[in-house]
This record gives structure tokens, C-alpha cells and sequence, in this order.
């Protein structure tokens, strides 16, 4: 006995293919002659017997699948199982490539077996055949299909309907449903299906702890199988007697709704929850010409395309969030009764998907991440530069190639900096500047652009930071203008200045370290907190303006760090902070990720906590407000800063807090 299998190095052939050689006989598979060597790649690492599987040259969109009169006469009267999986299951693929691979592809595959005499002709559908169809869709249905539009819908029915008009050879359909990973090992060839919100799921389990309830969505039931059930399943069914001319659903029997799998996959990956779901179809009640003028409206339409650009979520994924069709499968249930062959409950091998997923078709995992290929070459300008979180940031991008300039108000240590920077091989300039001071700021811009022509990244990271309560400030309202005058004018004018020439050049990218203070409200840096809101502040609704012109907005809300700017408070020499060169990883992050914001999950949290509960927030602030008194520095008392040492209760309040400032 002897097999014909098309689309036999694709996922579900691939596997069928292992069943099948348990079996006695010899397995030919169609295989396109320029992708020999990659039939033989596969096929060695799968561990087939080249002897009992055999590569027949072809083509699907040729007639009789391109295979010659001398290959016809050798298959003639030996193929008694023909095996048809080749097609695109692409939600995504144009319109005439689905209707070339579906159907076209399905007919020449019929007239192939006819040609050979084979003895049944075995057609992997899908549920999709089915359409939109509101309610149960039985194995003996096929006309009765609804909702058709979808060029993948279409082509899969049309298929279908080419196999149940075939008169010349026997037949019989199998309809699997939404195919996912192996069950045991989570393997999986191509991200489709739920797999398409795992970018989501990860960003949520990166921003918010994993006990973090959220609001998310439900909708229609999806039914996921994996990809091990659907070839075992094909496998013993083929060999069955008496079945020819039935269509078998291979489907599970109790499919969950979409918010029920996506929390599946959720905790498989340790990602928040969506505890409280509200339905979509609840929206149906608004006629579908509103929501076509909605949807269709410019603003509408670039803000959904950015977020399902972002997560990575084809448009053509969401009509199925309220799919509406369950599936009957008896038919399916008496052919496999006795065989031990089930589908297994989603929630007993949905982490090995995920965990499949992140090690080797995470859409992150394709993307350069090398500093060196976001900078070299570039003309990267840091403040700050001659310590600190400046300093160790430039060391990093001049060792990746960027043409570094790094501005300082001191000119000893920050033309130290660049000749340490420049020894190593750094492409390194510096400039001294007070950018407290509007008019060297112009000069330094002006000389910037003069000597480089432009500047690609400007990360703003000069600043000064001040300890004090409002009770000790009341004579002292120099500390509000000074911070302000370096922490927000300073840097908006160099952002101001560069900005021109990153518009005409439609690139440019704004990095403005920040502050963990500005999402946590921090008690006596009411100076700082303000000044550095304000850079958010300003950096948010340039983004509104300018992210169409090619210019990106970062800003680092920094945790605490340690720094000469926070050595005059002797309490954080005990306390959890970062190191300057922990600092730079998440300036290097901002380069080459350009996210809008970087932030701790404890900063994130704060500022939830406090939108959510203002009150109960205000009381944390309160409390460390009295926990952590003012430092002998802010008080002026130069005999109590040297005896300054924090207590038991301080320590243990900020570990619990980790970085942020008190």
C-alpha cells in the first residue's frame, strides 16, 4: 500500500508523515523541484527512511500538479491513500494567491489522484468552510455556510465544494479546527491564530505584575486543537472502513471563548489577567454603517492601525474575537471511539506553546537589537556627559560606533572623559556648556550643527535634583526656578534647536531622562518632580505632533541611581539604588526599542494606584513623607550631616519601594 501526500513539509503533513511511516508502504510527497534541498533538510532532521519516502517533482498550480507522464505511469494503480494539505492558511495572503493555492491547487490535486487511480482522496479543509455560520455547524453541512466575504473563508469552501462534486474517485473531508502546537513538545511553524496576542500578553506581563487585575474583552467561542490531534485524528480515520464521502470535524467538543484562552495563555506566561471582560458582541447593536464611518475616519483608523502594528495583530484577526459558529462533531466521535485519541484540555500544554513561542517565533527575537546597529555612524549628543548615567551612556554608544558628543559644564573632567573615550577607539567630541543658561545653549547648538550638520539621538540627561520639604522652601523659591531653568528650559532648548534639521531630515529620535518621582508623586522634590513632569509633559504632546515627521519621543522615568547628584542625602548610601552603568541600559534600551516611555513596574503601578485611589495613595506619601524627615544637607546643619544615619524602619520602606526617592 502506498501513499500520495501534498503539502507533506508543512506543519500538519510534517506529522502526519511520522504517522503514516508507522504504517507499512512507500509515502510519496509532492515536492517543488528548487525546494529539494530543503525537503531533504527537513526530512533528515525528522529522521524519514529516504527509501520509503519519496520526493515527486511538482508544481500545485499546474495542472495535475505538474507531474510528468513518466512519474504518472509509475504511481498508476500503487497510491491507495491520497493525502491533500497543501494550501495557505494565511488570514493575511492576497485574495488571487489563496484562490490560486486553495482552489485551483485542490483541483489539480483531484486530477492528479484520477490520473493515478488512487483509492481515496483525503482533503484537509477546515472549520473555515463553515464561514460566519450563527450557531452549530453539523459535519453534514456544507451549503448552509454564511458569511463567505473573507477571501480565506471563501477559498477554503470553495475547495471544499470542488472534493463533494468529485465523481471520478472516492473521498473524505476533515475539517480541524484552529491548529496551534504539538501538545507534548509546543512546536509550531508560523505565529497565526491566538498566537497573534502573545506579543500583547507579553507587553502586559513586562509593564505589570502578574496579580495585576485587568479589563479585557470576551466574544465567540475558539476552537483550538493541537496540531498532534489533528494527525492522529487524519491517521486512524483514513484507515477506517466504510467513511468514504464523510466530512469529519476535528474540533474540540467544549471550545472556550476568546477571553477564557487568552487567560489561558496569560498565565502560561505569566501575564496579568483579564478578570473582568466585557463582551464584544455587546457592540452589534450599533449599526454596522456607523460603524463603518467610524472606523473608516482617519484618526480612527491610524490609531487602531499603530496598536495593532504594535502588538503585532493582523486587522484581519479581530472579525473573529465574535466568531459565532460551534461544531458538532459526532461523526468524528464514533470514527475515533476506542482509539484514545482526544483532544487535550488547552490549559494542560498551553504553557509549552508559550513557552515555544518565546524561544522561537517571538517577533522580538528577529529584530536587531545590537546598539551598534542603531548608532554607528550616527551623531549621538549627551548632557551630562562627563559623569554619571552621561558618561556611562556615551562609553556605550562610542563603543558601538556613534560619532559621541557629550556636553558638561566642567571642562576638566569632561575633556578627561572624552580623551579616556577617545583611547579606546570612540569617535568622541566634547563641549562645554551651562545649560541653565538660554544664550549657551544657542551656542552650543549652533556649533553642534556647524561642526556635525545634524544630530540624530539628543538624550537630555543633565539635571538637578533638590531634597527638600515645602516648609523649608518657603524663603527659597530660587531652588523651584533653578531646577526649572536647567531640568525644562535647559533641555527644550536644545530639543527646540536640533528639531529643525531631524523634520527636514524626517528623523530623529529624543531621549529625556526622567524620573520614577514623576509617576510616584515623591514627597520634598516638589521642585524636581515638577520640572521633570513638565519635560513629560511637553515631550507627550510632541509626540502628538511630530511622530508623522519620523521623530521619536522617549522618555526614562530613572529609578533612583547612584550619582554625585543624590550623595549630599546620606540615608541612600543604604538603600537599593541603581548603578550609573544600570542607568545606561535603559538609555540603551530607549535607542534601540524608541519605546514612548521606560519605566519600573513599581513606578506604573504607583501612578495606577494613585489614578485609581487617590486617597489611599495620598496616605503611602504621607506616611513616607514622615518616615523619611528632612536631610541635614537641605536643613543647612553641616554637624548633624556627618552623624546622618538611616534607621531600620527607613531601610526596610525603601527595599520595599526599590528606587524610588524618599
Amino acid at each position: 500500500m502506498s501513499y500520495f501526500v501534498t503539502g507533506a513539509t508543512g506543519f500538519i503533513g510534517r506529522y502526519l508523515v511520522g504517522n503514516l511511516l508507522k504504517r507499512k508502504g512507500t509515502i510519496y510527497v509532492l515536492v517543488r523541484k528548487d525546494s529539494q534541498k530543503k525537503f531533504d533538510a527537513l526530512a533528515k532532521k525528522l529522521g524519514w527512511d529516504p527509501k520509503r519516502v519519496v520526493a515527486v517533482h511538482g508544481d500545485m498550480t499546474a495542472a495535475k500538479c505538474g507531474v510528468s507522464a513518466a512519474q504518472l505511469k509509475t504511481l498508476t494503480g500503487k497510491v491507495m491513500h491520497f493525502f491533500h494539505l497543501a494550501a495557505i492558511y494565511d488570514l493575511t495572503a492576497s485574495a488571487d494567491s489563496q484562490r490560486k493555492a486553495n482552489v485551483d491547487g485542490t483541483q489539480n490535486a483531484l486530477d492528479l489522484a484520477a490520473a493515478v487511480g488512487a483509492g481515496c482522496f483525503h482533503h484537509t479543509s477546515s472549520i473555515a468552510a463553515a464561514g460566519l455560520y450563527p450557531g452549530i455547524f453539523r459535519e453534514d453541512m456544507f451549503d448552509e455556510a454564511e458569511g463567505l466575504d473573507d477571501p480565506y473563508l471563501r477559498t477554503k469552501h470553495d475547495s471544499e465544494g470542488l472534493v463533494r462534486r468529485e465523481k471520478r474517485i472516492k473521498w473524505r473531508i476533515y475539517r480541524p479546527g484552529m491548529v496551534v502546537g504539538h501538545s507534548q513538545t509546543g512546536e509550531i511553524d508560523k505565529i497565526d491564530g491566538p498566537y497573534y496576542f502573545f506579543t500583547l500578553l507579553k507587553k502586559m506581563r513586562e509593564m505589570l505584575p502578574p496579580w495585576m487585575p485587568m479589563l479585557g474583552i470576551e466574544g465567540g467561542r475558539i476552537n483550538v486543537v493541537p496540531v498532534d490531534f489533528v494527525a492522529d485524528a487524519m491517521d486512524h480515520i483514513a484507515h477506517k472502513p466504510k467513511l468514504d464521502g464523510h466530512c469529519f470535524h476535528l474540533v474540540d467538543p467544549e471550545p472556550m471563548r476568546v477571553g477564557e484562552v487568552l487567560n489561558t495563555f496569560a498565565r502560561a506566561g505569566h501575564a496579568p489577567e483579564m478578570t473582568m471582560r466585557l463582551d464584544a458582541r455587546m457592540f452589534a447593536f450599533v449599526p454596522s454603517g456607523i460603524r463603518g464611518a467610524v472606523g473608516s475616519l482617519p484618526p480612527v483608523k491610524r490609531f487602531v492601525g499603530m496598536l495593532l502594528r504594535d502588538f503585532k495583530i493582523p486587522k484581519e484577526v479581530l472579525k473573529f474575537i465574535t466568531y459565532p459558529t460551534r461544531f458538532d462533531n459526532r461523526e468524528t466521535e464514533r470514527a475515533l471511539k476506542g482509539s484514545g485519541i482526544t483532544v487535550p484540555r488547552l490549559e494542560t500544554y498551553a504553557w509549552r506553546l508559550w513557552d515555544y513561542w518565546e524561544r522561537h517565533l517571538d517577533p522580538d527575537l528577529f529584530i536587531d537589537r545590537s546598539l551598534k546597529g542603531k548608532v554607528k555612524g550616527k551623531v549621538v549628543v549627551i548632557t551630562g556627559g562627563s559623569s554619571g548615567i552621561g558618561l556611562s551612556s556615551a562609553q556605550r554608544v562610542a563603543e558601538a560606533g556613534a560619532t559621541t558628543i557629550i556636553v558638561a559644564r566642567g571642562e576638566e573632567e569632561l575633556f578627561k572623559a572624552r580623551d579616556e573615550m577617545k583611547a579606546r577607539g570612540g569617535k568622541v567630541f566634547a563641549y562645554t556648556a551651562d545649560l541653565a543658561d538660554m544664550a549657551d545653549c544657542d551656542r552650543l547648538v549652533a556649533t553642534i550643527l556647524k561642526e556635525h550638520g545634524h544630530v540624530d539621538i539628543l538624550v537630555n540627561n543633565a539635571g538637578r535634583s533638590i531634597r527638600r520639604s515645602i516648609e523649608l522652601s518657603y524663603d527659597r523659591f530660587h531652588d523651584f526656578e533653578r531646577t526649572m531653568q536647567l531640568n525644562y528650559f535647559g533641555c527644550l532648548r536644545l530639543i527646540m534647536g536640533f528639531m529643525p534639521t531631524m523634520v527636514q531630515r524626517r528623523k530623529g529620535h529624543i531621549i529625556n531622562i526622567s524620573s520614577i518621582g514623576v509617576l510616584a508623586n515623591s514627597p520634598r522634590f516638589s521642585a524636581y518632580v515638577a520640572s521633570k513632569a513638565a519635560l513629560d509633559a511637553f515631550s507627550r504632546c510632541a509626540q502628538g505632533e511630530l511622530s508623522g515627521k519620523g521623530i521619536s519621543f522617549t522618555t526614562i522615568n530613572m529609578p533612583l541611581v547612584r550619582t554625585p547628584m543624590i550623595a549630599p542625602t546620606k540615608m541612600y548610601e543604604s538603600v537599593p539604588t541603581l548603578s550609573p552603568d544600570e542607568a545606561a541600559d535603559l538609555v540603551v534600551k530607549g535607542i534601540i526599542e524608541k519605546p514612548s516611555r521606560i519605566a519600573t513596574r513599581l513606578g506604573i503601578f504607583s501612578a495606577l494606584l494613585n489614578a485609581v485611589a487617590p486617597k489611599a495613595y495620598e496616605v503611602i506619601m504621607n506616611t513616607a513623607f514622615e518616615l523619611f524627615p528632612d536631610s541635614a544637607a537641605a536643613k543647612g546643619d553641616r554637624k548633624a550631616l556627618k552623624d546622618e544615619q538611616p534607621s531600620q524602619e527607613q531601610i526596610a520602606f525603601a527595599a520595599l519601594m526599590r528606587g524610588v526617592h524618599w
